[in-house]
């Protein structure tokens, strides 16, 4: 993996710790939630005469992409409404390597090394071990952890599907700007029948989100999805989820979150994985 692609994967997973803990802390996580995707609908729409359309190939990967996405971010929301951000994000995160690699290995052929693998595997160990953290009473939380699971199932389909969807379009930034565009669409068609009165909290509680979520969510997948790319998706998916570290520091730090030694412990573990990943030579 070049420098250039490790450091804009870097860049991405601040960015997406950063929404995250957006929709963690809002007083109304659904609202939060939805603004995030509606928001990252709208940023790209004054982009779309400006980058190239992608190619005919890739509309299956773009169809499935966005109903994967969805169901991605309905299990997450559930999750963040019954569990800690340090817990339920670091899960959902860390299975997702190990899913997309054995994927790629498996069924893909996707040829790596033995350090890209060991890495792979010191990442989502580091990750899913904070399945063992409680809660701020003390008390553990399988519930929110079984949730974050299913998740990280949605996270490592999505992106191996936004994967070869990108490299089949012939444009990265064109695959998913029409991408969140059609997400978002299909969130509003949701909630339209499902909870329409969330649609009018966007335009008032949800601003902030809206505005500042909503860009940085475009922004770290734009990123993500061209490094798919330039790179293995097993490597990228992995990499990006480092994300828990910056997760971790903005949860104990802004949201009071509860710090304990198995939670320094996996992040730990996690920066090793991600040293590995690197610096290591396939």
């Amino acid at each position: 993996m070049s420098s250039l692609v490790f450091l804009a994967v870097i860049a991405a997973a601040v960015l997406h710790a950063s929404w995250n803990a957006l929709v963690k802390g809002g007083a109304d996580k659904t609202t939060s939630m939805v603004a995030v995707v509606l928001g990252q609908m709208a940023f790209p729409i004054p982009l779309l005469p400006f980058v190239s359309a992608p190619a005919a190939e890739s509309y299956p990967y773009l169809a499935v992409g966005v109903v994967l996405h969805l169901g991605y971010q309905l299990f997450l929301l559930q999750s963040y409404k019954i569990g800690d951000l340090t817990q339920v994000y670091p899960i959902a995160r860390g299975s997702a390597p190990l899913i997309v690699a054995i994927v790629s290995v498996g069924f893909l052929g996707v040829a790596l090394s033995g350090t890209e693998l060991l890495a792979i595997l010191v990442i989502g160990c580091g990750i899913v071990s904070l399945a063992l953290v409680r809660r701020r009473d003390g008390m553990r939380n399988g519930r929110a952890a079984v949730l974050a699971l299913v998740t990280g199932g949605f996270i490592a389909s999505y992106s191996l599907v936004d994967g070869l969807g990108a490299r089949v379009a012939g444009t990265s930034l064109g695959f998913y700007a029409w991408l969140a565009v059609l997400n978002g669409v299909l969130m509003m068609l949701f909630l339209a029948v499902r909870a329409p009165h969330v649609l009018r909290n966007v335009a008032g509680p949800g601003r902030m989100a809206f505005a500042l979520g909503g860009s940085a969510s475009f922004v770290a997948y734009a990123l993500v999805t061209w490094a798919f790319t330039q790179a293995p998706i097993a490597l990228v998916t992995a990499l990006r989820e480092t994300s828990i570290i910056f997760a971790l520091l903005i949860g104990v730090v802004f949201l009071r979150e509860r710090l304990d030694l198995m939670k320094v412990v996996s992040t730990f573990i996690t920066l090793i994985g991600a040293a590995l990943l690197r610096f290591g030579k396939g």
